[in-house]
């Protein structure tokens, strides 16, 4: 799609605001050099912000001898932002300020095969309200709120195209949740939200060429190349989940045999670990939540069943991320998500010795592989980068914003 001169303005006034919010307080010729953009253009976008109310004026700096140069910050207090994290076994909302500092969370823990579209837009709902409500923050000070949903997702029209793990095909998700949210709504899937957390805040920050692999119930590598993001002809690129590992291996839930996900997942961990000790007391057949947790806090102690069946994960995953560093050659790597966080760095040693074993020699010896370093939930702090990127392309003036059609779907990310 050919972008316009709007959609390059609104990247702009993203790119220079991602730089004052990790710099913050930072000066206009700081930004220029950052982002690449003449100084003239930087004024310009600086001023627009400082108009939108984003920005305030944060005093002087020395410059080697000539005039101070003045100084700007994010103005916390200018708007909120809500990240969503929807997975297949919680709904994780978050409500952050504008220097995404979280002031609210809530959380819904979803039953195994809870499908129900209606009853899980309640839910978020339900969600979204909660952390308005303990922030205190007034709803009209809520700029958008950013929805992360796995599986492939039509980003403009708001639509769940597929969700494997739900059996979900084309739902018209934000239109439901229009029904029950007043502000402007955004939607895209965990990989994307993770890799821009990353790129904002964490290990992929001032890396060109990074990925970031997600480890959950379902599986997949959210990609920044060249320094952008990259999403695909139809923003489906990152389901490495659904690459084949094992030719005429495990049953995944897409209908092929052999995925990635059906080895790495946790429940693929699951099945792995009761075929290795089908007794054991860390298997919880029905919660593979429980069930990862008590592998975590058994592999900290030293246990050899869990040692044994992390060792097996580590053999995929380490197969699987070796293609990525051959065909990709990335500078980092970042292995993300619930089941990483409960594994830890066991878990990364293992990976990156099963790594070393496959991969070509030179891509391996520049490639970075490490646990998420954000301290927050990366997804939510993503998804509501989205919101705060659709909020920069609606606004118009400083005095009237006015939300994208269809509730603020359809801004360039």
């Amino acid at each position: 799609m050919k972008r316009t001169s709007r959609d390059i303005r609104t990247e702009n006034r993203y790119d220079v605001l991602r730089h004052i919010i990790a710099e913050s307080p930072v000066s206009r010729q700081q930004l220029a050099a950052a982002t690449g953009l003449s100084l003239a253009t930087v004024a310009t976008l600086v001023g627009e912000l400082l108009d939108f109310g984003m920005l305030v004026e944060g005093g002087y700096e020395d410059s080697d001898g000539g005039r101070p140069r003045g100084l700007v910050a994010v103005n916390a207090a200018g708007g909120a932002l809500i990240g969503v994290d929807v997975a297949e076994t919680y709904i994780h909302v978050e409500l952050f300020d504008l220097a995404l500092t979280v002031l609210a969370r809530a959380d819904e823990e979803l039953r195994p095969g809870e499908r129900d579209a209606a009853r899980l837009v309640g839910r978020i709902a339900a969600a979204v309200a909660d952390v308005v409500e303990r922030s205190a923050v007034a709803a009209d000070r809520v700029l958008g709120v950013g929805v992360s949903m796995p599986g492939q997702v039509d980003r403009e029209g708001g639509v769940s195209v597929y969700a494997a793990n739900w059996n979900w095909h084309d739902v018209p998700l934000l239109d439901l949740l229009a029904e029950h949210l007043p502000y402007p709504l955004h939607l895209d899937n965990p990989l994307r939200a993770s890799t821009v957390a990353e790129q904002w805040f964490g290990a992929a920050r001032g890396r060109g060429d990074a990925i970031v692999v997600n480890l959950g119930t379902g599986v997949g590598a959210g990609l920044a190349l060249g320094g952008a993001l990259h999403r695909g002809v139809t923003n489906s690129a990152g389901e490495w989940g659904h690459t084949t590992l094992v030719l005429d291996g495990r049953l995944c839930h897409c209908g092929n045999h052999g995925c990635v996900e059906t080895y790495v997942g946790a429940p693929a961990i699951m099945r792995t670990l009761g075929e290795l000790s089908p007794d054991s007391p860390l298997l919880h057949p029905d919660d593979q939540t429980a069930t990862i947790e008590a592998l975590g806090r058994a592999l900290a102690d030293g246990d050899p069943v869990a040692a044994q069946v992390v060792r097996e994960t580590a053999r995929y995953l380490g197969a699987a991320l070796a293609d990525l560093v051959n065909l990709l050659n990335p500078e980092v790597i970042v292995v993300s998500s619930w089941v990483a966080t409960a594994l830890g760095e066991p878990l990364l040693v293992e990976v990156r010795e099963a790594v070393a074993r496959r991969a070509l020699r030179r891509p391996f010896a520049s490639v970075e592989i490490v646990l998420c370093p954000i301290p927050t939930n990366p997804v939510s702090l993503g998804a509501a980068t989205f919101a705060l990127e659709g909020s920069l392309a609606a606004m118009k003036s400083k005095h009237h914003r006015t939300p994208a059609a269809n509730g603020g779907r359809g801004s360039p990310s």
